[in-house]
């Protein structure tokens, strides 16, 4: 072998070893990619399909029935009678369902007379959702009504055109701006938390100055404290930004308290601050650190929180992992604050989840420092 072929195998033999060695790098070039296209191909969709929508009966009648019965045939709604149009909005504001067909008192009558009509009301929150479930739910009452229209047409009991009177709540620029922003302020303080504490305990371990403090008096909750307070502060600040920006440049509307807005959001983003440096003081490498940050906590933020993709489109399984992620309760609490106002229970619970996962993140920290202190 000449001396290029020697010194170009040893070289290869040298990076594969250090290669094989590197096994948070290799499980990522082998498992990222798998994960990835299964992910998309299973978990992700554009579709509607089974969307929850609420019927309203002010009339009971064969022909009113007959609309359920319509609404029912579709693969792609799941309709859910209600008692009265206050029931159907507080579903809504909940995000229970995603529209409320609403039939009128007196529609048998104005569909003998030609002229009867349907309202569909959206929940624009999701605004590109909300157009797919328009065509889902129009689709489905024009196959329905043109049957019934026939039928009183046969009997001699007139036209029967009937017409679906569309309205779009929470969103009536029916605009995605709208509907990204406030998920927009998920991934930033998913993406400050996460990343930089993510780096902190890790830099010290590699440069050798964490074990300075083993010859001091200093305790693990006042270190996390420590590497937790001032970046706490960077991200309010960013948090002002955020709410700034999305208020007066993209007018984006406010509608629930500023105040319910702020503490959720310091609720997540210590959440997050807490995860990067749990990731911190397990890894002790940096690289290694910004890796597993990313897996754990961004790109879940971006794929499986709700911010693009409708969650109850995706398989039971990947909806199950979904509720497990911090990003998926503040990325629902704060759409629903900026868009559809103030909803206390929703603000209680979700907030007490964020704050279990603050908790639990911090003594499971605290108790990772305290083996490399003690």
């Amino acid at each position: 072998m000449s001396g290029f072929g020697a010194r170009l195998w040893a070289l290869l033999r040298k990076e594969t070893r250090q290669m094989l060695r590197e096994r948070s790098s290799l499980a990522v070039g082998l498992l990222l990619p798998a994960a990835l296209i299964l992910l998309f191909g299973y978990g992700l969709s554009f579709d509607v399909s089974n969307a929850p929508v609420a019927v309203v009966l002010d009339e009971r009648s064969p022909t009113t029935q007959s609309l359920v019965v319509g609404l029912q045939g579709s693969p792609y709604l799941a309709p859910l009678q209600v008692n009265n149009m206050d029931a159907a909005v507080a579903l809504m504001r909940q995000g229970k369902v995603g529209g409320i067909v609403h039939v009128p008192v007196d529609f048998s009558r104005r569909m003998a007379e030609g002229g009867a009509q349907v309202q569909l009301i959206l929940n624009g929150v999701d605004a590109n959702t909300a157009r797919t479930l328009e065509a889902y739910v129009g689709g489905a009452l024009a196959s329905q009504l043109q049957i019934a229209a026939d039928r009183l047409g046969s009997s001699g009991a007139g036209g029967g055109r009937v017409s679906v009177i569309q309205r779009m709540w929470f969103n009536e620029a029916s605009t995605s701006t709208w509907y990204l922003v406030p998920g927009l302020i998920v991934l930033v303080m998913t993406l400050i938390g996460a990343f930089l504490t993510s780096l902190l305990v890790a830099r010290e371990w590699e440069r050798g100055t964490l074990e300075a403090l083993f010859v001091t008096p200093v305790r693990p909750t006042e270190l996390v404290l420590a590497k937790l307070l001032p970046y706490m502060a960077i991200g309010a600040i960013n948090l002002a930004i955020c709410l700034l920006t999305a208020r007066f440049l993209f007018e984006v509307p406010m509608r629930g308290s500023l105040l319910a807005i702020v503490i959720s959001s310091l609720l997540y983003l210590m959440v997050s601050l807490l995860l990067g440096l749990f990731i911190s003081a397990v890894t002790r490498n940096q690289f290694q650190a910004s890796q597993v940050a990313l897996l754990t906590s961004f790109m879940p933020a971006m794929m499986l929180s709700g911010f693009v993709f409708d969650l109850r489109n995706m398989p039971v399984g990947v909806q199950v992992i979904s509720q497990l992620l911090p990003a998926t309760h503040f990325m629902g609490l704060i759409k629903s604050l900026f868009l559809t106002g103030d909803n206390w229970p929703l603000f209680v619970q979700k907030s007490s989840i964020l704050l279990l996962y603050a908790l639990v993140l911090f003594l499971a920290t605290r108790q990772r420092l305290r083996k490399r202190l003690a």
